[in-house]
């Protein structure tokens, strides 16, 4: 017997279902795309350290990096993906080593680390995030922040196999 598992986001893919196709919609099965993997983007990778520890907080916290970890194609989360986070703050340069470190995806491919706040550094304020578990091809990514005074930082990565 299949179960059917009702979510907001059920309902409301359900319910735009309807109101474009029709009750003959909800009959036909959808085909979904898919998420596109993400592709590294220049300057991310500037002062990676491979190995970087995975650590529970970097520095005197304050400011929060978090993101998701998924797989290309079916969006299905990634457990135990290692992402690396490195940035100019308040503490320390990019490139210090006191500004690296690294944390492990949790159940729903959630990531989450507190660091030091995020200052600009030539000109913006951004930081680095790298998936470098290796099951997977390696991403780079050097997201920028709308202002200096926010104190979270939000990234998605959508992986392929390596």
């Amino acid at each position: 017997m299949t179960r059917i598992r009702l979510t907001r986001r059920s309902l409301i893919v359900a319910g735009t279902s309807v109101m474009a196709t029709g009750i003959p919609g909800l009959l036909s099965p959808a085909r979904a795309k898919g998420l596109e993997p993400t592709r590294s983007m220049r300057g991310g990778s500037n002062n990676y350290r491979p190995d970087a520890p995975i650590v529970d907080k970097i520095g005197g916290g304050g400011f929060w990096m978090t993101g998701t970890v998924r797989r290309a194609g079916d969006e299905a989360p990634l457990e135990g993906q290692r992402i690396q986070i490195w940035a100019h703050t308040t503490e320390g340069h990019e490139r210090d080593p006191q500004s690296h470190g690294a944390t492990l995806t949790n159940a729903q491919g959630a990531f989450r680390l507190e660091m030091p706040q995020i200052v600009p550094a030539f000109g913006q304020p951004h930081g680095h995030l790298a998936y470098d578990s290796g099951d997977f091809e390696t991403v780079f990514l050097r997201p920028v922040m709308s202002s200096a005074s926010d104190t979270s930082l939000e990234a998605h990565f959508v992986l392929v196999a390596a």
